[in-house]
């Protein structure tokens, strides 16, 4: 049998959580076309051959919550995910350039996007124009999306609070399904960011009922994750089976020391609703610090009508403010707490004046200032007029242990692609080593995930999840999307404090059948294709 690539030696893991086996894989074009019995292929017939002696053969990881969206126009390599083993990214939290229309405000759309880009953004009106130009621009993952909930309540209702009005809703709904139409994998609401925080649980249900019809899959973000994060869970599964329609729930924790406890019991509550039929799943990544803006902070009625920088500018709207920040118990969502600084450390800063605040705690830089931390966050953000990448220090590693050992928990990064060398501010690590340190820490070291399981919860588990076909898994006819990595060596090497390095031990790679990764360098090659769910 002829082929394009055989490779050869390797413990083949096929994605599915079956045992590992020794066979020879063979590629032609940008399919599977063989797994045969060990030394049984003719090494005469193929392009070329691989000797994976020693290593480990699977699928490309699928990484369900990537925010590669911006990045890809930069660089279409996605550097820090390919290095990681990952082969598709999956966009879409929160907010997607298209749909465009309605009450959405293009030139903020394009604002958010690189300026090369202006002009052709211009042009995108519908969920598929926006989604189709990574495959015209050429990138090295393959690519698909959710639409953003806040997309979609941007679109009916602008920046406004408030419940929606039935014309309002009406449009959600059919803008919703035709981005269902286009191929998106279902509706990605971020409950802690406006303007998807705005929307009631009743209009979330409408647009996952929608979203249920089209054999889609509702993705959130919990409206809270720390004191309501058992309260926000019931209302998730309540959802699901008004809507009959499954949910994932992105990045699963439990945030702030006091709720830590309250894990054991969603997971129980996640079991129980599953052995009464609800379809409901989450995903996470291996780190006890979650990354996000310093914004979030700021009470989420600061936002409404978009006026987010204008109400921390007046004198008695900031009054209003820096007292809900520092009083326990005030109507600020996870993030009230008199010593909420000490667990907080901003990275993003662009002005070079607050360049030398970067991985220091709000505490510390606030104290420098001579101010508490709530007045240090707010003169921040408007110094900056930016939300300020941060990191919040606020899971246990005891939760993300217990987490991972799940049957319905996958693996995602919440990240970006980057190249290292192009960086200039720190970052959260995922970004280019939540996969490794799985394989590294918690497979290799740790022995709390079968190898077997750990790629099944980075592959097939969401292809599944996702209803894309022929992706996620090793079999004859499935998209050749190939790693090979030597699980002796693999290992994450970013931190909190040096973050823009490079996962080791991912050794080659093919996209669609395409050589990306060669001994672990970047072949430049970008066979990339828009995926869908089939």
């Amino acid at each position: 049998m002829n082929c394009d690539v055989l490779i050869r030696g390797a413990r083949v893991v096929d994605g599915t959580g079956n045992p590992w086996i020794y066979a020879d894989i063979a590629l032609t074009g940008d399919k599977i076309v063989a797994l045969a019995a060990p030394g049984t292929m003719p090494i005469e017939g193929a392009g070329e051959v691989i000797d994976a002696t020693g290593k480990v053969v699977c699928p490309g990881f699928i990484d369900i919550q990537s925010h590669s969206l911006t990045p890809l126009y930069r660089d279409g390599r996605a550097l820090s995910k390919i290095t990681q083993g990952v082969t598709t990214e999956i966009l879409g939290e929160l907010w997607t350039p298209a749909p465009q229309g309605g009450k959405r405000d293009r030139e903020r759309i394009i604002s958010d996007l690189p300026p090369d880009f202006a002009s052709v953004a211009q042009t995108w009106t519908r969920f598929s124009d926006w989604l189709d130009s990574y495959r015209q621009i050429g990138v090295s993952p393959n690519v698909g999306s959710f639409v953003g909930g806040g997309t979609i309540r941007e679109y009916a209702c602008g920046w406004e609070s408030g419940d929606p009005t039935p014309d309002e809703l009406e449009t959600m709904c059919r803008i919703t399904a035709e981005a269902m139409e286009e191929g998106a994998f279902g509706i990605a609401p971020a409950l802690i960011y406006p303007p998807s925080s705005f929307s009631p649980d009743s209009e979330l249900t409408e647009c996952a009922r929608v979203v249920g019809k089209y054999g889609g899959v509702y993705i959130v973000h919990l409206r809270s994750e720390g004191d309501g994060f058992l309260e926000a869970l019931d209302a998730t599964i309540q959802l699901s089976r008004d809507a009959d329609c499954p949910v994932e729930i992105y990045h699963l924790k439990a945030s702030g020391e006091r709720n830590w406890s309250k894990m054991q019991r969603a997971i129980e509550r996640i079991d129980q609703a599953r052995a009464d039929g609800v379809d409901i799943t989450a995903d996470m990544y291996p780190y006890v610090a979650s990354g996000t803006g310093l914004s979030v902070l700021i009470p989420l009625w600061a936002s409404e009508g978009g006026r987010l920088y204008e109400n921390l500018r007046d004198p008695e709207t900031r009054q209003r403010i820096h007292h809900e920040l520092i009083t326990p118990g005030a109507n600020t969502g996870d993030f009230a707490s008199e010593r909420r600084g000490d667990t907080v450390v901003p990275l993003g800063f662009q002005l070079e004046e607050n360049r030398g605040y970067i991985g220091r705690t709000l505490t510390e830089i606030a104290e420098e200032r001579g101010q508490d931390w709530a007045d240090a966050a707010i003169d921040l953000l408007l110094a900056e007029n930016q939300r300020i990448a941060t990191v919040f220090f606020s899971m246990s590693e005891d939760n993300l242990r217990l987490q991972l050992q799940q049957p319905w928990i996958k693996v995602s990064t919440d990240a970006g692609g980057l190249d290292p060398a192009t960086q200039t501010n720190p970052v959260h690590p995922r970004a280019y080593g939540t996969y490794p340190r799985v394989l590294a820490k918690y497979v290799r070291e740790d022995k709390i995930l079968t190898l077997e399981d750990a790629i099944r919860k980075m592959t097939s588990a969401v292809a599944d999840r996702l209803r894309l076909k022929n992706r996620g898994v090793l079999r004859e006819g499935a998209f050749a999307d190939v790693i090979v990595f030597d699980l002796g060596t693999i290992a994450d090497c970013a931190t909190f404090t040096d973050p823009h390095q490079l996962s080791v031990g991912v050794e080659q790679m093919w996209i669609n059948g395409v050589r990306v990764l060669k001994n672990g360098t970047h072949t430049g090659s970008k066979p990339g294709q828009i995926v869908r769910p089939n």
